[in-house]
């Protein structure tokens, strides 16, 4: 397994987590669940574009 397939699994199980359906942070609103998702979009363009 490569580096960026690592950490796109990594912040796929983070995005599962944070979202607000859980009872553990249902008062946090989308603000974790938009943050991890941007972070995934820049993942997957670096993986796409070879620099991972």
């Amino acid at each position: 397994m490569s580096l960026g397939t690592i950490l796109i699994v990594i912040l796929l199980l983070m995005l599962v987590g944070a979202l607000p359906t859980w009872r553990h942070s249902r008062s946090w609103g989308y603000y974790p669940t938009g943050a991890l998702g941007l972070v995934l979009v820049i993942v997957l363009v670096l993986l796409l574009i070879g620099r991972i």
